[in-house]
């Protein structure tokens, strides 16, 4: 990739803009889908026995609905066109910006593609994160659009008030309505439009590898390199804490998790082609049964991607891959978390003691802040996420945890240290910054010149 032709099209830019407007889109279908699905706040003349006639003509024939002659059917509609247009706008309109959401991020794929991107979460992570979060933002609007069962009635039941009301149908209806009917089944449409992506999706993903394999140590991994501890190694207690992936050391497993399970479901093609790529996927799901969507809206892993591989050819032995995957989590996951919360425990415990204690330390040692911050969020989502969905098993007790306050009590702590003494962190980087980082970057300037 040339920086002209990034800094051309102004992609970080449109990442960052997508991404946040995908988060909005998303909240909408989220809030319809649940308001939708309840019949105290669902549309009201949906409800009502007079509209019912309406209501199975229009899911029947959308999205070619004859409304001019139609009127046997349509008779309730017309009486209350003007309510019903009332009502359902913001509905619609979001259907509409869902649509237009879907083509900004399309438009963007291909410039992307077009630039020869390269994706590396070690070296552009910013640039990386934004790229994986705008694909799986996009997937879950598209499986959260899919899960509204009304939506092909709203979206008809408005353009035919629309055009009762203004002799003509709404002028996104024709797009629209299609776009529906395309995402009928998601996943297989999603697949076919992310074919061409591949190799930059599959290019992001594998640069995860090294980190995602050791962010999913053991507890007795995390003991044996004494993880967190500030006081294993008196001398070095105050040397400054670095790494050549900061950023990486606190990012999110769960949302890794999501990157790597919908990119792959999504680029499935490089798992029968690519070793690499099939012992990450391989990896990623011996992790979880669910990942998140939005709020409590999960995708249910396992199941999901074996529907989707089961209608393919040639795709047989990742099948087994997926079923063996599935036994191990249910096998193994539970007692792997609980092992991993029972040391956080103690190791949080120890750090917190020494930086309130000590709270100068959060200078250069900043990074073991946040690092226990983060892998404590990563073990109580991880324990409220399969708690919720997890519903039969015979091993109850691995979704459960009465000790999950102490480690919320603790998590607390830590973020109070950070915030009370945020001055000493600030003073103690910008003094690193000029009397270090400058020096060096000094040094490296002369040797290139």
């Amino acid at each position: 990739m040339s920086l002209t032709s990034a800094y051309q099209h102004k992609l970080a830019e449109k990442l960052t803009i997508l991404n946040d407007r995908g988060q909005g889109v998303l909240i909408r279908m989220y809030n319809i889908k649940k308001t939708c699905s309840d019949p105290k706040s669902k549309p009201p003349f949906l409800l009502e026995k007079s509209m019912e006639p309406s209501v199975k003509y229009i899911n029947k024939k959308f999205p070619n609905i004859d409304v001019r002659n139609s009127t046997q059917h349509l008779g309730p509609v017309h009486r209350e066109k003007a309510e019903i247009i009332r009502f359902l706008t913001n509905y619609y309109q979001s259907f509409v910006d869902v649509m237009e959401f879907r083509d900004h991020v399309y438009e963007l794929l291909n410039t992307i593609d077009a630039c020869q991107c390269h994706f590396d979460i070690n070296l552009n992570f910013d640039f990386t994160r934004s790229y994986l979060d705008l694909i799986v933002t996009y997937t879950s609007v598209i499986l959260l659009l899919s899960r509204i069962e009304d939506r092909r009635i709203l979206i008809g039941m408005y353009n035919c008030a629309h055009e009762m009301l203004h002799g003509h149908g709404d002028p996104s209806f024709a797009r629209l309505g299609q776009m529906v009917l395309e995402y009928d089944h998601p996943l297989k449409k999603l697949t076919e439009e992310f074919g061409p992506h591949t190799k930059a999706v599959s290019g992001a993903l594998l640069s995860l590898h090294f980190l995602f394999v050791r962010r999913n140590q053991g507890a007795e991994q995390w003991r044996s390199a004494q993880l967190l501890s500030l006081i294993s190694n008196p001398p070095a207690m105050i040397n400054p804490a670095n790494s050549d992936t900061m950023a990486c050391e606190y990012l999110s497993v769960e949302v890794m998790e999501r990157w790597i399970i919908i990119g792959f479901l999504l680029c499935h093609g490089c798992l029968n082609s690519n070793s690499q790529c099939q012992k990450l996927w391989k990896l990623c799901l011996q992790g979880s049964l669910y990942i998140t969507l939005i709020r409590e809206d999960v995708l249910q892993v396992h199941k999901v991607t074996e529907d989707l591989f089961s209608s393919l050819k040639g795709y047989g032995k990742r099948v087994a891959d997926i079923k063996e995957s599935k036994e191990h989590v249910i096998a193994n996951s539970g007692q792997f978390h609980c092992q991993r919360r029972q040391f956080l425990r103690m190791a949080v415990k120890e750090l917190e003691t020494v930086l309130a204690d000590e709270p100068g330390l959060l200078g250069p040692k900043a990074l073991f802040a946040f690092m226990a911050l983060s892998f404590i969020r990563d073990e109580v989502t991880w324990l409220v996420r399969h708690t919720e969905n997890v519903t039969k098993t015979k091993t109850p007790e691995d979704y459960a945890d009465s000790s999950i306050a102490e480690l919320l009590f603790l998590l607390e702590g830590i973020r109070s240290l950070v915030r009370r003494h945020i001055k000493v962190i600030q003073q103690y980087h910008l003094q690193y910054l000029a009397r270090f980082d400058a020096l060096v970057l000094s040094d490296i300037i002369q040797f290139l010149s």
